[in-house]
Protein backbone atom coordinates (compact mmCIF):
# COMPACT_ATOMS: atom_id res chain seq x y z
CA UNK A 1 0.00 0.00 0.00
CA UNK A 2 2.97 2.34 0.81
CA UNK A 3 4.73 1.93 -2.75
CA UNK A 4 1.38 2.77 -4.13
CA UNK A 5 0.63 5.99 -2.32
CA UNK A 6 4.22 6.96 -2.93
CA UNK A 7 3.92 6.92 -6.62
CA UNK A 8 0.20 8.49 -6.81
CA UNK A 9 1.56 11.51 -4.92
CA UNK A 10 4.77 12.09 -6.79
CA UNK A 11 3.94 11.20 -10.56
CA UNK A 12 1.59 14.37 -10.57
CA UNK A 13 3.93 16.33 -9.18
CA UNK A 14 6.57 15.94 -11.83
CA UNK A 15 3.62 16.34 -14.35
CA UNK A 16 2.43 19.44 -13.15
CA UNK A 17 6.24 20.95 -12.98
CA UNK A 18 6.95 19.75 -16.76
CA UNK A 19 3.64 21.38 -18.02
CA UNK A 20 4.58 24.72 -16.09
CA UNK A 21 8.18 24.43 -17.88
CA UNK A 22 6.39 23.64 -21.36
CA UNK A 23 3.76 26.79 -21.02
CA UNK A 24 6.92 29.00 -19.46
CA UNK A 25 8.81 28.59 -22.99
CA UNK A 26 5.71 28.44 -25.46
CA UNK A 27 4.40 31.62 -24.52
CA UNK A 28 8.06 33.22 -24.50
CA UNK A 29 8.42 32.16 -27.95
CA UNK A 30 5.05 32.54 -28.43
CA UNK A 31 6.06 35.77 -27.43
CA UNK A 32 9.30 36.18 -29.63
CA UNK A 33 7.27 35.02 -32.91
CA UNK A 34 4.72 37.47 -32.45
CA UNK A 35 7.26 40.09 -32.05
CA UNK A 36 8.96 39.34 -35.38
CA UNK A 37 5.36 39.26 -37.31
CA UNK A 38 4.32 42.74 -35.79
CA UNK A 39 7.40 43.65 -36.74
CA UNK A 40 7.16 42.52 -40.11
CA UNK A 41 3.58 43.70 -41.03
CA UNK A 42 3.84 47.55 -39.53
CA UNK A 43 5.48 49.72 -41.50
CA UNK A 44 5.26 52.70 -43.89
CA UNK A 45 4.74 50.05 -46.72
CA UNK A 46 1.24 48.60 -46.19
CA UNK A 47 1.96 44.78 -46.52
CA UNK A 48 -1.32 41.95 -45.78
CA UNK A 49 -0.32 39.45 -43.77
CA UNK A 50 -1.26 36.63 -46.66
CA UNK A 51 1.56 38.33 -48.80
CA UNK A 52 3.97 38.33 -45.86
CA UNK A 53 3.59 34.82 -45.46
CA UNK A 54 3.66 33.93 -49.67
CA UNK A 55 6.60 35.96 -49.41
CA UNK A 56 8.38 34.06 -46.65
CA UNK A 57 7.41 30.68 -47.83
CA UNK A 58 8.69 31.81 -51.49
CA UNK A 59 12.20 32.65 -49.91
CA UNK A 60 12.29 29.68 -47.77
CA UNK A 61 11.75 27.29 -51.29
CA UNK A 62 14.53 29.78 -52.74
CA UNK A 63 11.95 31.16 -55.25
CA UNK A 64 13.59 34.31 -56.56
CA UNK A 65 11.40 37.59 -55.98
CA UNK A 66 11.72 40.82 -57.14
CA UNK A 67 8.93 42.80 -56.40
CA UNK A 68 8.95 45.70 -54.23
CA UNK A 69 6.66 44.10 -51.18
CA UNK A 70 8.99 41.08 -51.33
CA UNK A 71 12.31 43.91 -51.37
CA UNK A 72 10.56 45.83 -48.13
CA UNK A 73 10.07 42.40 -46.62
CA UNK A 74 13.55 40.28 -47.39
CA UNK A 75 15.63 43.34 -47.25
CA UNK A 76 14.41 46.13 -45.14
CA UNK A 77 12.78 44.91 -42.19
CA UNK A 78 14.13 41.16 -41.91
CA UNK A 79 17.64 42.12 -41.54
CA UNK A 80 16.15 44.81 -39.34
CA UNK A 81 14.23 42.53 -37.14
CA UNK A 82 17.14 40.08 -36.34
CA UNK A 83 19.46 42.88 -35.78
CA UNK A 84 17.16 44.16 -33.49
CA UNK A 85 16.23 40.79 -31.65
CA UNK A 86 20.21 39.89 -31.38
CA UNK A 87 20.79 43.20 -29.74
CA UNK A 88 17.84 42.74 -27.26
CA UNK A 89 19.46 39.52 -26.21
CA UNK A 90 22.78 40.58 -25.95
CA UNK A 91 21.92 43.53 -23.96
CA UNK A 92 19.63 41.62 -22.04
CA UNK A 93 22.56 38.70 -21.41
CA UNK A 94 25.48 41.35 -20.58
CA UNK A 95 22.84 42.96 -17.61
CA UNK A 96 21.65 39.21 -16.05
CA UNK A 97 25.90 38.34 -15.80
CA UNK A 98 26.77 41.59 -14.40
CA UNK A 99 24.13 41.56 -11.96
CA UNK A 100 25.19 38.02 -10.67
CA UNK A 101 29.04 38.89 -11.26
CA UNK A 102 28.87 42.20 -9.16
CA UNK A 103 26.12 41.10 -6.86
CA UNK A 104 24.14 44.21 -7.61
CA UNK A 105 20.96 44.02 -9.45
CA UNK A 106 21.64 47.80 -10.07
CA UNK A 107 24.49 47.31 -12.23
CA UNK A 108 23.87 47.33 -15.81
CA UNK A 109 26.32 48.23 -18.99
CA UNK A 110 24.70 51.73 -18.40
CA UNK A 111 25.52 52.05 -15.29
CA UNK A 112 29.04 50.41 -15.31
CA UNK A 113 30.44 53.28 -18.22
CA UNK A 114 30.48 50.06 -20.78
CA UNK A 115 27.83 51.98 -22.68
CA UNK A 116 29.62 55.49 -22.34
CA UNK A 117 32.83 53.13 -23.11
CA UNK A 118 31.34 51.81 -26.70
CA UNK A 119 30.01 54.93 -27.27
CA UNK A 120 33.71 57.06 -27.29
CA UNK A 121 35.20 54.19 -29.22
CA UNK A 122 32.26 54.05 -31.90
CA UNK A 123 32.38 58.21 -32.09
CA UNK A 124 36.49 58.13 -32.14
CA UNK A 125 36.16 55.73 -35.22
CA UNK A 126 33.12 57.56 -37.73
CA UNK A 127 35.40 60.78 -36.48
CA UNK A 128 38.16 59.14 -38.39
CA UNK A 129 35.71 57.92 -41.47
CA UNK A 130 35.70 54.01 -39.99
CA UNK A 131 32.94 51.70 -39.98
CA UNK A 132 32.40 47.73 -40.53
CA UNK A 133 34.68 45.71 -38.74
CA UNK A 134 37.14 48.96 -37.61
CA UNK A 135 34.13 50.51 -35.68
CA UNK A 136 33.11 47.11 -34.15
CA UNK A 137 36.88 46.90 -33.09
CA UNK A 138 36.65 50.10 -31.58
CA UNK A 139 33.73 50.10 -29.26
CA UNK A 140 35.07 46.50 -28.17
CA UNK A 141 38.19 47.97 -27.11
CA UNK A 142 36.90 50.99 -25.35
CA UNK A 143 34.03 48.82 -23.96
CA UNK A 144 36.26 46.49 -23.02
CA UNK A 145 39.13 49.40 -21.09
CA UNK A 146 35.75 50.94 -19.36
CA UNK A 147 34.60 47.78 -17.58
CA UNK A 148 38.36 46.86 -16.98
CA UNK A 149 38.63 50.06 -14.63
CA UNK A 150 35.59 49.50 -13.00
CA UNK A 151 37.10 46.42 -11.68
CA UNK A 152 40.52 47.69 -11.29
CA UNK A 153 39.01 50.39 -9.28
CA UNK A 154 36.46 48.38 -7.24
CA UNK A 155 39.65 46.01 -6.64
CA UNK A 156 41.49 48.51 -5.06
CA UNK A 157 39.03 50.56 -2.97
CA UNK A 158 36.99 47.78 -1.95
CA UNK A 159 34.65 45.44 -3.49
CA UNK A 160 31.33 46.65 -1.43
CA UNK A 161 28.20 47.27 -3.70
CA UNK A 162 28.78 50.96 -3.24
CA UNK A 163 32.06 51.05 -4.45
CA UNK A 164 31.44 49.23 -7.37
CA UNK A 165 28.35 51.36 -8.33
CA UNK A 166 30.33 55.01 -8.12
CA UNK A 167 33.40 53.23 -9.56
CA UNK A 168 31.40 53.11 -12.72
CA UNK A 169 29.22 56.50 -12.39
CA UNK A 170 33.20 57.67 -12.33
CA UNK A 171 34.24 55.76 -15.80
CA UNK A 172 30.91 56.43 -17.10
CA UNK A 173 31.28 60.31 -16.33
CA UNK A 174 34.70 59.77 -17.70
CA UNK A 175 34.14 58.13 -21.20
CA UNK A 176 30.74 60.37 -21.60
CA UNK A 177 33.04 63.41 -21.41
CA UNK A 178 35.41 62.14 -23.69
CA UNK A 179 32.10 61.56 -26.32
CA UNK A 180 31.42 64.71 -25.93
CA UNK A 181 35.22 66.08 -26.37
CA UNK A 182 34.80 64.13 -29.75
CA UNK A 183 31.37 65.66 -30.86
CA UNK A 184 33.69 69.24 -30.21
CA UNK A 185 35.90 68.34 -32.59
CA UNK A 186 33.50 66.75 -35.27
CA UNK A 187 33.07 68.68 -38.68
CA UNK A 188 29.52 70.25 -37.55
CA UNK A 189 28.96 69.23 -41.51
CA UNK A 190 29.92 66.02 -42.06
CA UNK A 191 30.55 63.70 -39.12
CA UNK A 192 28.94 65.24 -36.42
CA UNK A 193 25.36 64.79 -37.46
CA UNK A 194 26.54 60.91 -38.31
CA UNK A 195 27.97 60.87 -34.67
CA UNK A 196 24.70 62.12 -33.03
CA UNK A 197 22.06 60.49 -35.01
CA UNK A 198 24.91 57.03 -34.07
CA UNK A 199 24.80 58.02 -30.23
CA UNK A 200 21.02 58.30 -29.95
CA UNK A 201 20.17 54.87 -31.16
CA UNK A 202 18.86 53.53 -34.52
CA UNK A 203 18.84 50.50 -36.54
CA UNK A 204 17.72 52.71 -39.66
CA UNK A 205 20.97 51.15 -40.93
CA UNK A 206 20.58 47.32 -40.56
CA UNK A 207 21.04 45.38 -43.55
CA UNK A 208 22.52 41.79 -44.57
CA UNK A 209 25.41 42.98 -45.08
CA UNK A 210 26.43 44.63 -41.10
CA UNK A 211 24.09 42.27 -39.86
CA UNK A 212 26.78 39.63 -41.08
CA UNK A 213 29.18 41.95 -38.98
CA UNK A 214 27.90 42.01 -35.83
CA UNK A 215 25.93 38.81 -36.02
CA UNK A 216 29.11 36.21 -34.99
CA UNK A 217 30.07 38.19 -32.18
CA UNK A 218 27.00 38.25 -30.92
CA UNK A 219 26.00 34.75 -31.06
CA UNK A 220 29.04 34.00 -29.95
CA UNK A 221 29.45 35.44 -27.01
CA UNK A 222 25.51 35.37 -26.25
CA UNK A 223 26.20 31.53 -26.35
CA UNK A 224 29.25 31.51 -24.14
CA UNK A 225 28.02 33.78 -21.35
CA UNK A 226 24.88 31.34 -21.58
CA UNK A 227 27.27 28.28 -21.43
CA UNK A 228 29.06 30.04 -18.22
CA UNK A 229 26.13 31.21 -16.60
CA UNK A 230 26.51 28.60 -13.67
CA UNK A 231 30.58 29.57 -13.00
CA UNK A 232 29.30 33.03 -13.13
CA UNK A 233 26.60 32.31 -10.22
CA UNK A 234 29.18 30.56 -8.27
CA UNK A 235 31.55 33.77 -8.64
CA UNK A 236 28.83 35.80 -6.93
CA UNK A 237 28.86 33.30 -4.37
CA UNK A 238 32.75 35.37 -3.53
CA UNK A 239 36.36 34.60 -4.28
CA UNK A 240 36.44 32.30 -1.36
CA UNK A 241 33.62 29.87 -2.41
CA UNK A 242 34.50 29.84 -6.12
CA UNK A 243 38.06 28.38 -5.01
CA UNK A 244 36.88 26.21 -3.14
CA UNK A 245 35.19 24.69 -6.58
CA UNK A 246 38.21 24.69 -8.28
CA UNK A 247 37.34 27.87 -10.18
CA UNK A 248 40.26 30.26 -11.04
CA UNK A 249 38.72 33.89 -9.81
CA UNK A 250 40.90 36.04 -11.68
CA UNK A 251 41.08 34.15 -15.49
CA UNK A 252 37.30 33.33 -14.94
CA UNK A 253 36.52 37.25 -14.23
CA UNK A 254 38.56 38.42 -17.05
CA UNK A 255 36.72 35.40 -19.92
CA UNK A 256 33.54 36.46 -18.60
CA UNK A 257 34.39 40.61 -18.95
CA UNK A 258 36.14 40.37 -22.10
CA UNK A 259 32.96 37.76 -23.40
CA UNK A 260 30.43 41.13 -22.00
CA UNK A 261 32.92 43.53 -23.71
CA UNK A 262 32.20 41.86 -27.22
CA UNK A 263 28.72 41.89 -26.56
CA UNK A 264 28.65 45.17 -25.77
CA UNK A 265 30.53 46.86 -28.31
CA UNK A 266 28.90 44.29 -31.44
CA UNK A 267 25.64 45.97 -29.80
CA UNK A 268 27.08 49.54 -29.75
CA UNK A 269 28.06 48.99 -33.14
CA UNK A 270 24.67 47.89 -34.47
CA UNK A 271 22.34 50.29 -32.85
CA UNK A 272 24.22 53.10 -30.99
CA UNK A 273 23.80 53.48 -27.30
CA UNK A 274 20.90 51.73 -26.00
CA UNK A 275 20.15 52.12 -22.52
CA UNK A 276 17.67 50.22 -20.20
CA UNK A 277 17.50 46.90 -21.69
CA UNK A 278 20.56 45.50 -19.59
CA UNK A 279 18.84 46.58 -15.94
CA UNK A 280 14.93 46.25 -16.80
CA UNK A 281 15.07 42.86 -18.82
CA UNK A 282 16.71 40.66 -15.99
CA UNK A 283 14.66 42.03 -13.17
CA UNK A 284 11.35 41.14 -15.33
CA UNK A 285 12.70 38.04 -15.70
CA UNK A 286 13.33 36.87 -12.40
CA UNK A 287 9.95 37.81 -11.48
CA UNK A 288 8.66 35.23 -13.99
CA UNK A 289 11.06 32.53 -12.94
CA UNK A 290 13.28 33.63 -9.58
CA UNK A 291 17.06 33.21 -9.40
CA UNK A 292 16.89 29.40 -10.75
CA UNK A 293 19.93 30.11 -13.59
CA UNK A 294 18.88 27.46 -15.88
CA UNK A 295 15.72 29.18 -16.81
CA UNK A 296 16.99 33.12 -15.93
CA UNK A 297 19.43 33.64 -18.76
CA UNK A 298 17.15 31.75 -21.49
CA UNK A 299 14.40 33.92 -20.56
CA UNK A 300 16.53 36.89 -20.32
CA UNK A 301 17.70 36.24 -23.94
CA UNK A 302 13.64 35.84 -25.59
CA UNK A 303 12.32 38.90 -23.59
CA UNK A 304 15.22 41.03 -24.77
CA UNK A 305 14.73 39.85 -28.00
CA UNK A 306 11.14 40.83 -28.00
CA UNK A 307 11.34 44.07 -26.27
CA UNK A 308 13.77 45.31 -28.63
CA UNK A 309 11.67 44.23 -31.69
CA UNK A 310 8.56 45.67 -30.47
CA UNK A 311 10.26 48.88 -29.47
CA UNK A 312 12.31 49.08 -32.60
CA UNK A 313 8.81 48.51 -34.40
CA UNK A 314 7.25 51.40 -32.15
CA UNK A 315 10.27 53.79 -33.43
CA UNK A 316 9.74 53.49 -36.86
CA UNK A 317 5.94 53.96 -37.01
CA UNK A 318 4.65 56.32 -34.84
CA UNK A 319 5.45 59.25 -36.20
CA UNK A 320 6.75 60.31 -39.79
CA UNK A 321 10.38 60.32 -38.61
CA UNK A 322 11.92 58.07 -37.32
CA UNK A 323 12.75 57.95 -33.15
CA UNK A 324 15.54 57.48 -31.78
CA UNK A 325 15.93 53.99 -30.16
CA UNK A 326 17.61 55.26 -27.14
CA UNK A 327 14.51 57.94 -26.23
CA UNK A 328 11.78 55.58 -26.57
CA UNK A 329 13.64 52.77 -24.38
CA UNK A 330 14.17 55.23 -21.51
CA UNK A 331 10.63 56.08 -21.61
CA UNK A 332 9.18 52.58 -21.62
CA UNK A 333 12.06 51.49 -19.21
CA UNK A 334 12.04 54.02 -16.73
CA UNK A 335 8.48 53.72 -15.61
CA UNK A 336 8.41 49.79 -16.06
CA UNK A 337 11.49 50.07 -13.06
CA UNK A 338 9.95 52.01 -11.31
CA UNK A 339 7.01 49.75 -11.02
CA UNK A 340 9.30 46.82 -10.10
CA UNK A 341 10.90 49.12 -7.55
CA UNK A 342 7.60 49.82 -5.99
CA UNK A 343 6.07 46.27 -5.69
CA UNK A 344 9.20 44.47 -4.97
CA UNK A 345 8.63 44.60 -1.30
CA UNK A 346 5.37 43.25 -1.61
CA UNK A 347 6.95 40.13 -3.54
CA UNK A 348 9.73 40.41 -1.26
CA UNK A 349 7.19 39.09 1.85
CA UNK A 350 5.45 36.39 0.01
Amino acid sequence: MSGTRTISTTTPAISAGGTVRVFHWLWLGGLLLGSILVGLTVGRYDLAKWQIVTILFDAVRGVAQDSIEALVVLNVRMPRILMAGATGAGLAICGVALQALFRNPLVSPKVLGLSSGAALGGTLAILLGFSGALLMGATFLSAFGALFLVVLISNIAGRSLMTIVLAGIVIDALFAAGVSLVQYAADPETSLPAIVFWLMGSFAAASWDKLAQVAPALAIGILLLNRLRFRIAVLAMGDDEAQSFGINVARSRMVIVMLISVVIGAGVTASGVVGWVGLVIPHIARMIVGENHARLYPTCLLLGASFMILTDTLARSLTSAEIPLGVLTALIGAPIFVYLLCTRRGRDSR
